[in-house]
């Protein structure tokens, strides 16, 4: 999974015609570093282009795109939020379900 490190990347990630899971996180968040110990598996179970933002970082993004609670995944196609998890009380399962209910 791929860092973002500027506002300017995450606009060029979200704007591909595919669609992409961003995981809005922090350093210090203990929901986080719980997903952080299986995102692997997901990623190479759902095949998408998997980038990770840091919303202490860029708070205006967490602003913009409702990101109330993290960890959240959020899924982004040509520009648009077209689904999003907030993923602190999900189990493995859960985000499997959520993840294949995401339109391709």
């Amino acid at each position: 999974m791929k860092a973002i490190n500027s506002v300017e990347e995450f606009n060029k990630v979200i704007n591909s015609p595919e669609t992409v899971i961003v995981k809005f996180e922090t350093g210090w968040c203990p929901d986080c570093k719980r997903l952080n110990m299986y995102v692997d598996d997901l990623v190479q179970e759902f095949p998408f282009k998997w980038y990770s933002a840091d919303r202490d970082q860029f708070p205006e993004l967490g602003r913009d795109y409702q990101v109330l609670g993290i960890p959240s995944l959020l899924a982004f196609k040509s520009g648009k939020k077209t689904a999003h998890l907030r993923a602190d009380n999900q189990s493995p399962d859960e985000i499997r379900d959520y993840l294949k209910s995401i339109e391709r």
